[in-house]
């Protein structure tokens, strides 16, 4: 009875913790969808804006943007002007990546692009280190006091609020993207064909180029996300964040922007569920498992196409 009385907070973890496996999940999947290869440095770029941050953080207060808390928020805005650079900067790194190598191999074929990614993820991860080390580098020491859901009896923490709204926020903003941009449309386009796209005068390389944008923009603001709930960051993130992200896109539907959105909640709600019964240890397995599962049973995923 004791462990069936936690599964209600979490729910309420494992919702905080999808929210932020859904947005990286959606730039593994943006990058698949157009570029046609899975990203095996998507975990990494979100550890590098989660660096990046904390490294802005002196330049955020040198403009004058107040460090005082936001309300019951355990930072204030000037993290919120760090956040915003992390992204930029984020994206700049990942811009001249593509320029220097994945623009060169682009007709080398996905095998040959996917190693890339590896190699690039080794890359940042060893970077990170030379740069911070391999201590955790924190981002807040203070103590949030909960939140008492009404009617629902569980608990959540303001940061965790945050958490959750700025990734529905994103999402939300991404659609809106998707479907009324022309350069959303392009991309759409793209993706479902990107020989007759290129036929109707479609611009690749600059639906390239914002694609990258995105899922780098996402990627950082995710690693940000693990940083504030976490309260700590390790370079090791990069690949303890890569088996579930994976596990999310391919329970959703591989390169479906939207199916891994569901699948990053419920790849966190099962991850965060199973703690009642498991080890926190098995994590890892328990996304694993739902991987394999999801492979035997409908490859295509949750909102993937049959056939």
């Amino acid at each position: 009875m004791e462990t069936l009385a936690r599964i209600p907070q979490l729910l309420v973890y494992g919702v905080v913790s999808g929210s932020i496996l859904s947005l990286g999940g959606i730039g593994v999947s943006l990058t698949y969808s157009v570029l046609g290869f899975s990203n095996f440095a998507h975990g990494d770029i979100m550890a590098l804006g989660a660096y990046l941050a904390l490294a802005l953080l002196p330049a955020a207060s040198a403009l004058g943007i107040s460090g005082r808390p936001l309300g019951a928020l355990s930072f204030g805005a000037d993290f919120v002007g760090a956040l915003l650079l992390a992204v930029v900067a984020t994206c700049a790194v990942v811009l001249t990546l593509d320029r220097i190598l994945f623009r060169r191999l682009r007709n080398a074929g996905r095998i040959t692009l996917m190693i890339a990614s590896v190699g690039v993820a080794l890359g940042l991860r060893s970077l990170i280190q030379f740069c911070w080390g391999p201590q955790p580098q924190y981002y807040s020491a203070k103590i949030q006091r909960a939140q008492v859901i009404p009617g629902l009896g569980v608990k959540i923490k303001p940061d965790q609020i945050f958490i959750v709204a700025t990734a529905i926020g994103l999402t939300l903003l991404l659609h809106l993207f998707l479907r009324h941009t022309r350069i959303g449309k392009a991309m759409r386009a793209t993706a479902d064909n990107a020989a007759l796209a290129r036929v109707t005068g479609i611009n690749a390389e600059r639906v390239i180029v914002w694609t990258w944008i995105l899922g780098a923009s996402l990627a950082a603001v995710a690693g940000i996300l693990i940083g504030i709930e976490n309260k700590f960051i390790m370079p090791e993130l990069g690949w303890q964040l890569l088996l579930p992200i994976f596990a999310a896109v391919i329970l959703g539907g591989l390169g479906n922007a939207y199916g891994a959105m569901v699948g990053g909640v419920v790849i966190g709600v099962c991850e965060e569920v199973s703690t009642a019964f498991l080890s926190t240890a098995y994590k890892p397995a328990v996304a694993f498992v739902i991987l394999i599962l999801m492979l035997l049973v409908r490859p295509t995923g949750i909102l993937g196409r049959r056939g």
